[in-house]
Protein backbone atom coordinates (compact mmCIF):
# COMPACT_ATOMS: atom_id res chain seq x y z
CA UNK A 1 0.00 0.00 0.00
CA UNK A 2 1.28 3.64 -0.79
CA UNK A 3 2.14 5.62 1.88
CA UNK A 4 -0.30 8.26 1.23
CA UNK A 5 -3.08 5.60 1.43
CA UNK A 6 -2.08 3.94 4.62
CA UNK A 7 -1.97 7.66 6.17
CA UNK A 8 -5.15 8.25 5.17
CA UNK A 9 -6.39 4.24 6.66
CA UNK A 10 -4.97 5.55 9.77
CA UNK A 11 -6.04 9.10 10.16
CA UNK A 12 -9.85 7.35 9.45
CA UNK A 13 -9.39 5.04 12.22
CA UNK A 14 -8.07 7.37 14.29
CA UNK A 15 -11.33 9.93 13.39
CA UNK A 16 -13.87 6.42 14.35
CA UNK A 17 -12.05 5.70 17.92
CA UNK A 18 -14.70 7.94 19.21
CA UNK A 19 -17.59 7.42 17.44
CA UNK A 20 -19.59 4.53 17.45
CA UNK A 21 -19.57 1.65 14.76
CA UNK A 22 -22.89 1.63 12.31
CA UNK A 23 -25.51 0.29 13.98
CA UNK A 24 -24.67 0.67 17.62
CA UNK A 25 -24.54 4.04 20.00
CA UNK A 26 -22.09 5.39 23.01
CA UNK A 27 -23.95 4.66 25.89
CA UNK A 28 -24.86 8.36 28.03
CA UNK A 29 -25.22 7.52 31.65
CA UNK A 30 -27.38 9.71 34.19
CA UNK A 31 -26.47 12.38 37.12
CA UNK A 32 -25.83 10.28 39.95
CA UNK A 33 -25.50 12.83 42.72
CA UNK A 34 -28.06 14.89 43.60
CA UNK A 35 -25.66 17.93 44.19
CA UNK A 36 -24.69 17.77 41.17
CA UNK A 37 -28.34 18.65 40.13
CA UNK A 38 -28.38 21.31 41.97
CA UNK A 39 -25.38 22.92 40.66
CA UNK A 40 -26.56 22.96 37.42
CA UNK A 41 -29.67 24.44 38.11
CA UNK A 42 -27.65 26.99 39.36
CA UNK A 43 -25.32 27.79 36.61
CA UNK A 44 -29.48 27.96 34.81
CA UNK A 45 -30.88 30.43 36.80
CA UNK A 46 -30.50 32.85 34.58
CA UNK A 47 -31.10 30.62 31.18
CA UNK A 48 -35.27 29.95 31.83
CA UNK A 49 -35.39 28.33 28.70
CA UNK A 50 -32.56 25.65 29.63
CA UNK A 51 -33.54 25.81 33.07
CA UNK A 52 -36.96 24.47 32.27
CA UNK A 53 -36.10 21.69 30.07
CA UNK A 54 -33.51 20.11 32.14
CA UNK A 55 -35.78 20.36 35.11
CA UNK A 56 -38.78 18.71 32.95
CA UNK A 57 -36.75 16.73 31.17
CA UNK A 58 -35.21 14.76 35.21
CA UNK A 59 -38.94 15.18 36.63
CA UNK A 60 -40.75 13.62 33.52
CA UNK A 61 -38.45 11.17 32.17
CA UNK A 62 -39.70 11.82 28.29
CA UNK A 63 -37.03 11.37 25.49
CA UNK A 64 -35.69 15.03 24.12
CA UNK A 65 -37.50 14.40 20.84
CA UNK A 66 -40.83 14.58 23.17
CA UNK A 67 -40.10 17.13 24.99
CA UNK A 68 -39.10 19.62 22.25
CA UNK A 69 -42.71 18.15 20.10
CA UNK A 70 -44.40 20.28 22.84
CA UNK A 71 -46.36 23.36 21.75
CA UNK A 72 -46.77 26.80 24.34
CA UNK A 73 -50.41 25.42 24.64
CA UNK A 74 -50.27 21.91 25.75
CA UNK A 75 -48.96 23.05 28.64
CA UNK A 76 -49.62 27.07 29.25
CA UNK A 77 -53.05 25.77 31.39
CA UNK A 78 -50.88 22.85 33.57
CA UNK A 79 -50.51 23.12 37.63
CA UNK A 80 -49.21 21.15 40.05
CA UNK A 81 -50.68 17.26 39.84
CA UNK A 82 -52.18 17.81 36.14
CA UNK A 83 -50.62 15.23 33.60
CA UNK A 84 -48.49 15.63 30.18
CA UNK A 85 -49.57 13.26 27.55
CA UNK A 86 -47.51 13.14 24.85
CA UNK A 87 -46.98 10.42 22.33
CA UNK A 88 -43.52 8.94 22.61
CA UNK A 89 -41.12 8.49 19.43
CA UNK A 90 -40.23 4.92 19.39
CA UNK A 91 -43.85 3.07 19.38
CA UNK A 92 -46.25 6.33 19.22
CA UNK A 93 -48.24 5.77 22.28
CA UNK A 94 -48.90 8.25 24.30
CA UNK A 95 -47.58 8.18 27.84
CA UNK A 96 -48.64 10.04 30.58
CA UNK A 97 -46.69 11.90 33.75
CA UNK A 98 -47.49 14.41 36.46
CA UNK A 99 -46.18 17.63 36.80
CA UNK A 100 -44.82 18.21 39.93
CA UNK A 101 -44.21 21.39 42.51
CA UNK A 102 -40.49 21.57 41.00
CA UNK A 103 -41.64 21.26 37.58
CA UNK A 104 -44.29 23.54 37.53
CA UNK A 105 -41.99 26.20 39.05
CA UNK A 106 -39.29 26.18 36.40
CA UNK A 107 -42.52 25.65 33.79
CA UNK A 108 -43.68 29.00 34.20
CA UNK A 109 -40.50 31.27 35.08
CA UNK A 110 -40.00 30.03 31.35
CA UNK A 111 -43.81 30.88 30.68
CA UNK A 112 -43.31 34.27 32.32
CA UNK A 113 -40.33 35.43 29.80
CA UNK A 114 -40.95 34.02 26.66
CA UNK A 115 -40.48 36.08 23.77
CA UNK A 116 -43.93 36.51 21.93
CA UNK A 117 -46.09 34.23 23.95
CA UNK A 118 -48.02 32.23 21.03
CA UNK A 119 -50.53 29.39 22.04
CA UNK A 120 -48.72 27.57 19.11
CA UNK A 121 -45.37 28.23 19.47
CA UNK A 122 -42.73 25.57 20.48
CA UNK A 123 -42.35 25.53 24.03
CA UNK A 124 -38.32 25.65 23.52
CA UNK A 125 -37.82 27.93 21.31
CA UNK A 126 -34.76 28.42 19.45
CA UNK A 127 -32.87 31.71 17.83
CA UNK A 128 -34.14 30.86 14.88
CA UNK A 129 -38.10 30.87 16.07
CA UNK A 130 -38.64 27.10 15.67
CA UNK A 131 -37.96 24.31 18.35
CA UNK A 132 -34.31 23.09 19.34
CA UNK A 133 -33.00 19.80 18.13
CA UNK A 134 -32.25 16.94 19.85
CA UNK A 135 -28.77 16.92 18.90
CA UNK A 136 -28.43 20.81 19.75
CA UNK A 137 -30.14 19.70 23.49
CA UNK A 138 -27.12 16.93 23.44
CA UNK A 139 -24.67 19.74 23.31
CA UNK A 140 -26.64 21.68 25.70
CA UNK A 141 -26.35 18.65 28.31
CA UNK A 142 -22.64 18.05 27.60
CA UNK A 143 -22.02 21.60 28.24
CA UNK A 144 -23.87 21.55 31.64
CA UNK A 145 -22.32 18.51 33.08
CA UNK A 146 -18.42 19.71 31.53
CA UNK A 147 -19.15 22.60 33.46
CA UNK A 148 -19.34 20.57 37.13
CA UNK A 149 -16.48 18.35 35.46
CA UNK A 150 -18.48 15.22 35.65
CA UNK A 151 -16.15 12.41 33.87
CA UNK A 152 -18.43 10.15 31.78
CA UNK A 153 -20.60 10.15 28.89
CA UNK A 154 -23.65 12.67 28.53
CA UNK A 155 -26.31 13.66 26.07
CA UNK A 156 -29.88 13.80 25.77
CA UNK A 157 -30.81 10.57 27.19
CA UNK A 158 -29.17 11.81 30.57
CA UNK A 159 -32.43 13.61 31.49
CA UNK A 160 -34.46 11.21 31.28
CA UNK A 161 -32.29 8.29 32.97
CA UNK A 162 -31.36 10.65 35.58
CA UNK A 163 -35.19 10.38 36.53
CA UNK A 164 -35.40 6.54 36.51
CA UNK A 165 -31.98 6.59 38.45
CA UNK A 166 -33.01 8.62 41.29
CA UNK A 167 -36.48 7.04 41.48
CA UNK A 168 -34.35 3.65 42.14
CA UNK A 169 -31.69 4.32 44.34
CA UNK A 170 -32.91 7.41 46.23
CA UNK A 171 -36.97 6.50 46.21
CA UNK A 172 -36.74 2.60 46.26
CA UNK A 173 -39.40 2.56 43.20
CA UNK A 174 -40.10 -0.55 41.88
CA UNK A 175 -38.34 -2.40 38.78
CA UNK A 176 -41.65 -2.90 37.21
CA UNK A 177 -43.36 0.48 37.57
CA UNK A 178 -40.19 2.08 36.07
CA UNK A 179 -40.38 -0.71 33.35
CA UNK A 180 -43.50 0.23 32.42
CA UNK A 181 -42.82 4.06 32.54
CA UNK A 182 -39.47 3.62 29.81
CA UNK A 183 -41.58 1.34 27.64
CA UNK A 184 -38.96 -1.73 28.40
CA UNK A 185 -39.64 -5.15 27.65
CA UNK A 186 -37.81 -6.65 30.69
CA UNK A 187 -36.21 -5.68 34.10
CA UNK A 188 -33.26 -6.58 33.07
CA UNK A 189 -33.32 -3.63 30.27
CA UNK A 190 -34.66 -1.24 32.80
CA UNK A 191 -31.62 -2.00 35.00
CA UNK A 192 -29.09 -1.88 32.35
CA UNK A 193 -30.63 1.23 30.73
CA UNK A 194 -30.27 3.01 33.94
CA UNK A 195 -26.70 1.98 34.64
CA UNK A 196 -27.19 0.65 37.75
CA UNK A 197 -27.47 -3.11 37.81
CA UNK A 198 -23.86 -3.49 38.64
CA UNK A 199 -24.34 -1.56 41.97
CA UNK A 200 -27.10 -3.64 42.22
CA UNK A 201 -25.53 -6.95 41.92
CA UNK A 202 -22.66 -5.44 44.08
CA UNK A 203 -24.89 -4.06 46.97
CA UNK A 204 -26.27 -7.74 47.37
CA UNK A 205 -23.23 -9.30 48.72
CA UNK A 206 -22.77 -5.83 51.34
CA UNK A 207 -26.28 -5.46 52.77
CA UNK A 208 -26.39 -9.21 54.10
CA UNK A 209 -23.77 -10.91 56.21
CA UNK A 210 -24.02 -14.66 57.58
Amino acid sequence: MPDTKRLETIRQKMQRRNHPSKGSAIKVGPIRDVNTIMTIKKQLQNQPRNLCLFTLGINTAYRAGELLSLRVCDVAHLEVGDSLNIKQLKNSKYRRATLNATAHKALRQWLDVYPNLSPDSALFLSKKGGALSVSYVSQLVKSWCQLTELSGNYGSHTLRKTWGYHQRIEQGSALALLMRAYGHTSEAQTLEYLCIQPEEIRDLYLTMEL
